[in-house]
């Protein structure tokens, strides 16, 4: 599978442009996982971390989840991987599948999308309990451009220990 990848707008509303960069983060995320098995997916950066591929799409499922379901549509619902709250268990994907792990990214980002396209402008609130702040959803988006290009940079690293891939 090849991802699709399409640069934000040079010149655009401050709504477009984040949902842009962040269309472009998520993309290059997938693109970072193309073509790999699950075994390539599942391999470890250096041990003891559990950190791999397939961890970091597992946990941007979690990420999307939290921030766009159950802070800004205040959604009472666990997360994917960790019934008590542990952000961390997102990234053990020892015995996960690639299957299993897109379909839950896939699913949360297009809540996220939905959640996202419905409000009525990046000035709405949902309340944030680890930080015990409202946050906007301008803040929220902002928030997930930033995690996904810190943990884009560690999937960089992890491509191309698997396989020599680099760029992008």
């Amino acid at each position: 599978m090849t991802t699709e990848r399409i640069a934000p707008p040079v010149r655009a509303g401050e709504r477009e442009t984040l949902r842009s960069f962040l269309d472009f983060h998520r993309a290059t995320l997938a693109m970072k996982t193309d073509g790999l098995s699950d075994a390539d997916l599942r391999r470890r950066s250096s041990p003891p971390s559990t950190l791999s591929l397939l961890g970091l799409v597992r946990h941007m499922a979690e990420v999307e989840r939290s921030w766009f379901r159950r802070v800004i549509n205040g959604e009472d619902l666990p997360l994917v991987w960790s019934a008590e709250g542990d952000y961390q268990a997102a990234y053990d994907a020892s015995t996960a599948t690639g299957a299993e792990a897109f379909d839950a990214w896939q699913t949360e980002v297009a809540h996220a999308r939905r959640i996202e396209r419905a409000a009525a402008s990046l000035d709405v609130t949902g309340y944030q309990p680890r930080w015990d702040e409202h946050v906007s959803l301008r803040l929220v988006m902002l928030h997930l451009i930033h995690e996904y290009a810190r943990h884009n940079g560690h999937a960089d690293f992890l491509r191309e220990a698997i396989d020599g891939t680099v760029g992008a």
